[in-house]
């Protein structure tokens, strides 16, 4: 009896990415596999194009997905689905889960002419709970790693074919993908990965990252170059042994292997991202002693790490994003009938991207410009909301469920939320003509894989192929250990400090909120300074957001706030600082000058900037704040945000003083 080969690939590029990523993901991957298998009609597969990707590759390739479509026509290609901008729908709720998974299915059929009946879970997160949307939605079975079913006590062998599972009565079908095939593929010879899957009985089971296939560091060389893909594929489809199925026609064709619960997991080093670094740092020594003493295998499903929400609980920001996302998803639910509910949906999609998220080797939250995309789309659905259903100009709340109340003040044109935490500084700015949220950075975390950062002298490996993205050691910038010393708190606006004279710098950490009187738009704070008082007042007007401050001084001194503003240009050639009518340099690169009253943070990238206006002449101190991260090129920084201080001289007494955010859209 022949095995059955079940061929599938995920494509996916964040919403948000760069055109010049996406177009070299397509010469590099996307266009030579899809003109490979175009060859080799009897190799049949299944592919599942995230829809911000299928998106662009239609207007921009129309000629490949016109192969594609061929392919489709003919029978070799079974569409997958999933969720629209590929959120991880356990993440998201029912309502939203079914209205993914629906525009992503009917985009497949108007486009490319077939609707799917398979779906793809994004970053293979399994909660039993997203059963319900996904029958709901069409969907009659989906692939989650074998390592999901040896978590459920399911042993390698039992797993060459699909089971069945329900929740509350929606029964859905599994597959479990082989996690030997995808460390084989595309990284071990050819005819070595033919052999292997000609030994399996019954399926072998096979759905991963098509980008493995080009885009990763040495495969476009490897698989194209070399011609692995080619000889693969032939391997494959002149064996006697293997026949390919699409799953579609393989679960016509065979029993279920009968019913099993899975629990919440996801693929194996996903559980070891989500632990912070302390947990991370134990879960590894732990799996290396197994491996050491030979009982790893046996042993792993039992060695489980952490589930995917715990990046929520990991990193704040991430948190932050997924409530506010949450907060505009009860608004979007909550809208009365005859509103422009698709136009909103979409944009509610866009923010539920999972990418920005989490972080591990492939996870976005560390990159801005994917965090700006779902903030983009936040802020323009927020600013669409207010305009249908108008909000009070103040709200306060604990969004973020972290047992601090934040403060909601809003106009219209600019919203600030001030964290009740004692800081009285902005967690989040929001101009609703830029579709920018000026408090979108990204503190500096404490990470597992710094260790290696420090560590690392370079990898080898001595098998024949390649090395995977999981197994190298590259460094794209010079990283020290400075570079990788925690934050110890958040990078917000206005956050402030008092230096003595000896030189010690105190952070001002003890307002709290005064009576705000009739300004609807303000917030009113009180708290100690230096053996004096102060009195901080937060004003929302027009398109600024200003802060003054009511120093009484026991002491001469210096007082400061520091400003961390995420800039859309980063370090790139369309930011730059403009003092005095001059560019002195561009966020990248540190800036220092004394008695300032305006200094301008350009963006012509945003289409727009930020004024900082000091009612006093202010010494200036910039620099870009830049964090050390992982990605499968090696070990980076990035620059989250640019740290503006502003430090005024102060004798003994009382002082007045202010400093004003003036958003400026250009043009």
């Amino acid at each position: 009896m022949k095995t059955a080969l079940l061929f599938g690939v995920h494509a996916h590029q964040p919403a948000g990415n760069f055109p010049e990523v996406l177009d070299q993901a397509h010469e590099l991957s996307y266009r030579p596999f899809l003109e490979t298998l175009y060859r080799f009609p009897a190799f049949r597969f299944a592919a599942h194009f995230s829809g911000p990707l299928l998106d662009y590759l239609l207007e921009r390739y129309p000629g490949d997905m016109l192969l594609l479509r061929k392919m489709v026509a003919r029978g070799q290609v079974e569409f997958f689905g999933g969720g629209d901008t590929e959120p991880v729908l356990a993440a998201i709720p029912h309502r939203d889960r079914v209205s993914q998974l629906i525009a992503l299915s009917e985009k497949l059929e108007r486009t490319l002419g077939a609707a799917p009946t398979g779906a793809w879970l994004t970053e293979r997160v399994w909660e039993s709970a997203v059963v319900p949307a996904l029958v709901e939605s069409g969907t009659r079975y989906v692939t989650v790693d074998d390592y999901h079913f040896l978590c459920a006590g399911k042993t390698v062998t039992e797993l060459d074919g699909y089971f069945t599972t329900e929740e509350s009565g929606a029964r859905i079908d599994l597959y479990p993908i082989s996690e030997a095939l995808r460390y084989r593929i595309p990284f071990a010879p050819a005819a070595e990965a033919v052999e292997f899957i000609a030994a399996q009985p019954g399926a072998a089971i096979y759905f991963d990252d098509i980008e493995k296939f080009g885009i990763w560091p040495e495969t476009h060389e490897w698989v194209y170059g070399k011609g692995w893909l080619e000889a693969f594929v032939r391997g494959v489809v002149e064996s006697d042994r293997i026949e390919t199925l699409t799953f579609r026609e393989h679960r016509a064709r065979a029993a279920s292997r009968g019913i099993v619960y899975l629990p919440t997991t996801s693929y194996i080093e996903m559980n070891e991202w989500t632990l912070p670094a302390p947990a991370a740092h134990d879960y590894a020594a732990l799996v290396a002693r197994e491996k050491e003493a030979g009982r790893y295998e046996a042993e792993k499903p039992f060695l489980r790490g952490g589930i995917w929400r715990n990046f929520m609980s990991r990193y704040p920001e991430a948190n932050w994003m997924h409530k506010r996302m949450l907060q505009l998803s009860e608004r979007v639910a909550a809208l009365p009938r005859g509103a422009p509910a698709d136009a909103l949906r979409r944009l509610l999609h866009l923010g539920q991207a999972n990418d920005a998220y989490w972080h591990g080797l492939f996870g976005g939250l560390y990159l801005p410009h994917l965090r700006r995309a779902v903030y983009a789309a936040l802020v323009g659905l927020e600013a669409r909301l207010d305009a249908i259903a108008p909000r009070p100009p103040r709200r306060r709340t604990d969004l973020d469920g972290d047992g601090v109340e934040e403060l909601f003040l809003q106009n219209g044109e600019l919203q600030a939320v001030v964290k009740l935490d004692g800081s009285a500084s902005l967690v989040e700015l929001d101009a609703y003509a830029l579709a920018q949220n000026f408090g979108d950075t990204l503190r500096r975390h404490a990470e597992h894989y710094h260790r290696t950062a420090l560590e690392a002298q370079g990898s080898q490996h001595d098998r024949p192929g390649i090395a995977s993205a999981h197994e190298r050691v590259r460094f794209k910038h010079a990283v020290s250990a400075e570079d990788l010393v925690p934050d110890a708190q958040a990078r917000t606006i206005f956050r402030d400090a008092w230096v003595d004279a000896a030189g010690n710098v105190r952070p001002l950490g003890g307002y709290e909120l005064a009576p705000y009187g009739s300004l609807e738009h303000a917030a009113s704070f009180v708290g100690p300074c230096d053996a004096g008082r102060i009195e901080k007042l937060v004003l929302v007007q027009g398109s600024r957001v200003t802060v003054t401050w009511f120093i009484e001084a026991a002491h001469a001194g210096t007082f400061r706030t520091e400003l961390n503003l995420a800039m859309p240009s980063c370090d790139g050639y369309a930011g730059r600082y403009i003092l005095n009518g001059e560019i002195p340099c561009g966020f990248g690169q540190p800036l220092d000058a004394a008695a300032v009253t305006e200094l301008v943070l350009d963006d012509q990238f945003m289409g727009g900037a930020v004024a900082v206006l000091c009612s006093a002449p202010a010494a200036v101190h910039a620099r870009p704040h830049l964090t050390v991260s992982q990605s499968e090129d090696g070990f980076e920084k990035i620059m989250q945000c640019a740290t503006v201080t502003l430090a005024w001289s102060l004798a003994a007494g009382r002082h007045e003083l202010s400093a004003a955010l003036k958003i400026v859209k250009h043009g």
